[in-house]
């Protein structure tokens, strides 16, 4: 099946995605969630497939880009113009992104260029994250007035130490070492080795998933770690207890380090980082399941709790990609003015259980 931002195919015993919306960054729109899981249920069932790989492409074709994200635009759109499609977008992605942690086959996502919101939620349930030098990894939703879903409180939850916590409330993007050092990648290749592994994808499959990983590790390189290097500090500064905490802990810290993650930490949405803190911390303890039902309450919310151009994910966009002006007003504009009922009233459930749009998994 080829649509116009998808490619799917098989390939002797492979199953094969390409994401091909390289104009948006490979920005998942609903038909391209709605394509993946379409082929991934195909798939599960089929005999003849082995296993399933997915990429994205740039202008020059395949590789150089993963997944930006979901497609910010048209949530802003569907917002304002209380479009249902936004509903379904959320519902069925989540749906997705459980489907592909529970995959009973190997599944194997090439992570290379931008990997970044939804683009985590189709490659961290993979059975083999392969990234490269090119990664550029982030989970930046605060910067937009949402928080990092997907399955973000999942996988961020399980870094090591507080280092979800750090990546959850500032977005700052990591590289290949660091993603492979936090637990979100497997192994990292040369840039130049993407195209041969993929292509060697459907000989390798026939001799069984333990050998086809076995090779793609072999050809594992050793990538930089510059914030791994920093986990004590991130440690230190993100086990505090509350937000306000971790800020003080980050304005007394001196390190051009720690003062980059503190300026970063200033342009976030005040709101959002105090929502994102209690969601990371939540997850710890919650099943998959369980924290996407909860994310899918948290997102609701998001446009919902205050509705229009007062909630903040609306606005959020509105300054990166609508009038990009990069000057969000948020609101509150500090965290010491957050009224943390509004942080708690984020993981109240609007739906009673026996009709959450995620009661039911594929």
């Amino acid at each position: 099946m080829t649509t116009q931002d998808l490619i799917i195919e098989q390939t002797g015993a492979m199953g094969l995605i390409t994401l091909n919306r390289p104009g948006a960054l490979n920005a998942l729109s609903l038909d391209m969630v709605r394509g993946i899981t379409q082929a991934l249920l195909q798939w599960r069932e089929d005999a003849s497939v082995a296993a399933v790989a997915i990429r994205g492409s740039n202008k020059q074709g395949p590789f150089g880009h993963f997944c930006a994200g979901g497609d910010i635009r048209f949530f802003h759109e569907a917002a304002l113009a209380g479009d249902p499609r936004l509903e379904d977008f959320f519902t069925e992605e989540y749906a997705l992104n459980q489907l592909i942690f529970s995959y009973p086959k190997p599944y194997i996502a090439f992570m290379d260029g931008v990997v970044m919101g939804g683009g985590m939620g189709i490659s961290q349930g993979g059975s083999l994250r392969i990234v490269t030098p090119t990664t550029k990894m982030a989970m930046p939703e605060t910067n937009i007035g949402l928080f990092p879903d997907v399955g973000g409180g999942h996988f961020l939850g399980r870094c090591p130490g507080s280092v979800g916590e750090w990546l959850g409330l500032g977005g700052q993007v990591i590289g290949a070492g660091d993603a492979v050092a936090f637990g979100l990648a497997d192994v990292a290749v040369a840039q130049e080795s993407v195209a041969p592994i993929w292509d060697a994808l459907p000989d390798w499959v026939s001799e069984g998933s333990a050998a086809l990983e076995q090779r793609v590790r072999a050809l594992g390189i050793q990538t930089p770690t510059p914030h791994a290097d920093h986990v004590d500090t991130i440690n230190a500064i993100y086990s505090a207890d509350t937000l306000a905490d971790i800020a003080q802990r980050l304005q007394a810290d001196t390190s051009e380090w720690a003062q980059t993650a503190w300026n970063v930490f200033q342009q976030r949405s005040p709101l959002m980082m105090h929502v994102v803190l209690e969601q990371v911390r939540r997850a710890r303890g919650m099943s998959l399941e369980d924290e996407l039902r909860m994310e899918r309450d948290m997102v609701r919310h998001c446009f919902h709790l205050r509705p229009g151009t007062a909630s903040e994910t609306v606005e959020g966009i509105r300054a990166l990609v609508i009038d990009k002006d990069n000057a969000p007003k948020w609101n509150p504009a500090a965290i010491e003015d957050v009224d943390m009922a509004v942080v708690q009233a984020f993981f109240q459930s609007p739906w009673p259980s026996a009709v959450h749009p995620l009661k039911h998994w594929l």
